[in-house]
């Protein structure tokens, strides 16, 4: 029977973008499956940020991915609780995530697993954070809020123009 090496990556996965798929590339390459634990809301919540989509969409968004050969979602409480079930070879983090690679290796000692951590580096890219993707999206519902006010400011000055005032008084 064949060794396995069994990769572990975890993530919120809003809004997926090229870093994410990077990210999960990278550590599909360090072994022979990837599996991909999806934060819950809460963890999600707790870590970094209100998601913009629920876990149900982002899980099965992830589960999508070429690289990932197995999504699963995360424990409420202790998101260590999942190391028992998923038993790594590897876990890859991503260069912004805030886990401490020393308390991983402690939470998996305490489990009799010998996993090794690896923090994976940055993407350089365009829009590779959600908060990225949301500035920007941000930026570009005001533009289109200063244009249609230009645009309305411009059709009412045309309404009210003398010529047209005198074509409908005739």
């Amino acid at each position: 029977m064949a060794f396995v090496v069994r990769v572990m990556a975890t993530g919120v996965f809003d809004l997926l973008h090229p870093g994410h798929v990077y990210f999960l590339r990278e550590a599909r390459a360090l072994g022979d499956e990837l599996w991909v634990v999806v934060a819950r809301d809460s963890t999600a919540r707790k870590f970094k940020h209100e998601p913009i989509m629920s876990e149900a969409a982002r899980f099965q968004m992830v589960e999508a991915l070429k690289p990932v050969d197995r999504a699963v979602l995360g424990h409420e409480g202790n998101i260590y609780d999942i190391l028992d079930e998923i038993r790594p070879d590897i876990i890859a983090i991503g260069y912004d995530q805030v886990h401490s690679e020393e308390r991983i290796l402690a939470e998996c000692r305490k489990r009799g697993l010998a996993t090794k951590v690896l923090r994976l580096p940055k993407f350089e890219g365009d829009l590779v954070g959600t908060r990225k993707i949301v500035r920007k999206v941000a930026e570009w519902l005001a533009l289109q809020e200063r244009l249609d006010k230009v645009e309305r400011g411009t059709a009412r000055r045309a309404a009210d123009s003398p010529t047209r005032r005198r074509k409908r008084n005739a």
